[in-house]
């Protein structure tokens, strides 16, 4: 038996996955790391930390399921998107913490950048926005306040990475510094269209080329990992979501797939169209295998498990978040009541990051039930607002949505979901889909299976098929627009 193994490194944790010869999902290994918050709005981590519980997490999942090194065909790696890396080439120290996604200190280098011509260029040129989110705030930041960061980029003893990079130059001993398409996608530095860094948003984020890694396709040869007295081959590499698209087996153009965490990323693969959002939507590399890239639209919502939270801690209607699935049925409608979560206000298609939430069409006969049955909905409503507008500018046709993400055990959700959109939501057996994706690319690259077998063998735990008629959604779904446009600031 041959396997590969998926290196999922988060935000919170590191974890390592088994995929046997077949494909199938074996087991798991996770450990959590340090967050660190010198000041308000700043998150960093310590990359040496994200390392060490990466290896950590890797020799306990051999151990414990007893695998030699010389039956791994091959490595996967999927990583928090964004979060940027500096460190000295020829110590392989870092200069600083990793600056994480999160992180906001650099939203003055953003706002300034925004002025003139230069959030249409990089919109143009990257398909982001202007944000602290992506990686180049971030090493601007790194190259300007670290002492003599800027002098030794520019000597060439300086090597920037985000996350996939700064573990791959680990693994190979400091031999390959890379980076695949996906990733490179995120930095607000590349160009999707010309497939290079763009020299022109260098000059003028002042950023040096000499520190960006090499880019590869999302199924290449990274180099080995000795481990064992073996070389086991790092062949495949994904950011999070577009792994979670890959994992979902989200190969054609019109396939979608949302993942139900603390928020939602919902991403579209628009194949080899590139689809530049004039609303607010991100364009992204989904994958480059061979000579052929395809592209993906990025949709966010906020609050999705946030709102189920606010639920048990905020109302404290509910003790744990479970219990939601049976109160949303003991309510047979909400009776008129509208959950909007807009805890940190509201993105596409409105973007106000100014909107509060609000909770519209209370009365004396009001229930628990009725309230936790309308944040559910919420999440559904949300996740229509952000597809809508997904195929109304890639010109796409949706046959189903594909989900993974702790929510998707609801089945209220699920099946609203469903409903709401009017298309059949598929839940996989497997919802590890972001490692999945790592290991799918993984093992294309070591020659175990091609994506033919991948969709052949993809196992559906339930299909939750729309029930409501065109003018229940119509109703409902005005009902929803109708409560957003109230909250709305502009």
């Amino acid at each position: 038996m041959q396997y590969i193994i998926a290196l999922d490194q988060g935000t919170t944790s590191s974890r390592a996955l088994l995929f046997d010869q077949l494909g199938n999902f074996v087991g798991l290994a996770q450990a959590e790391f340090r967050q660190i918050f010198p000041q308000k709005e700043w998150v960093e981590h310590n990359p040496n930390e994200i390392w060490e519980s990466q290896m950590t997490v890797f020799e306990q999942l051999i151990k414990e399921h007893h695998i030699k090194a010389q039956y791994i065909s091959g490595i996967g790696l999927t990583n928090q998107r964004e979060t940027t890396i500096i460190w000295d080439k020829n110590t392989g120290e870092p200069i600083y913490n990793a600056l994480v996604w999160q992180d906001k200190r650099t939203n003055d280098i953003c706002e300034r950048w925004k002025k003139g011509e230069w959030s249409e260029k990089v919109r143009q040129k990257t398909g982001l926005v202007i944000d602290s989110y992506f990686s180049a705030s971030k090493i601007r930041w790194l190259l300007d306040n670290i002492p003599q960061a800027r002098e030794k980029a520019e000597k060439g003893d300086l090597l920037f990475g985000t996350v996939d990079t700064w573990l791959i130059w680990k693994m190979t001993k400091g031999k390959v510094h890379a980076t695949d398409y996906s990733n490179a996608s995120r930095t607000m530095l590349f160009n999707i269209k010309d497939l290079c860094w763009d020299s022109e948003l260098l000059n003028y984020f002042e950023i040096p080329e000499n520190i960006l890694p090499e880019v590869r396709n999302s199924v290449d040869f990274y180099g080995n990992f000795r481990y064992q007295e073996t070389n086991i081959p790092i062949l495949g590499v994904a950011g999070d979501q577009q792994a979670a698209l890959f994992g979902q087996t989200c190969w054609q153009a019109g396939t979608a797939k949302n993942t139900y965490g603390t928020g939602c990323f919902m991403l579209i693969n628009t194949g080899d169209k590139l689809v530049v959002s004039e609303k607010g939507l991100l364009s992204t590399i989904a994958w480059r295998i061979g000579s052929k890239v395809e592209y993906a639209l990025e949709g966010s919502i906020f609050a999705a498990g946030a709102a189920i939270q606010w639920l048990r801690d905020g109302l404290q209607i509910i003790k744990k978040a479970s219990e939601t699935e049976s109160l949303a049925f003991q309510s047979p409608d909400n009776h008129g009541v509208i959950v909007v979560p807009a805890f940190a206000g509201l993105g596409a298609p409105y973007w106000d990051m100014f909107a509060k939430g609000a909770i519209f069409g209370l009365t004396r006969a009001t229930t628990q039930a009725d309230i936790v049955r309308a944040t559910l909905e919420s999440v559904a409503f949300q996740t229509k607002d952000v597809l809508e507008l997904m195929l109304e500018e890639s010109d796409l046709q949706l046959p189903h949505l594909q989900v993974d993400g702790g929510a998707t055990a609801n089945h209220f959700l699920m099946q609203f979901q469903s409903d709401i959109l009017g298309v059949p939501v598929q839940r996989p057996v497997c919802l590890e889909s972001t490692a999945a994706g790592a290991a799918y690319l993984a093992g294309i690259g070591a020659g175990l299976w091609e994506k033919e077998d991948l969709v052949k063998r993809k196992q559906i735990d339930k299909i939750f098929y729309p029930q409501f008629s065109e003018t229940q959604r119509i109703e409902k779904y005005h009902l929803w627009q109708e409560a957003v446009m109230r909250i709305l600031t502009k």
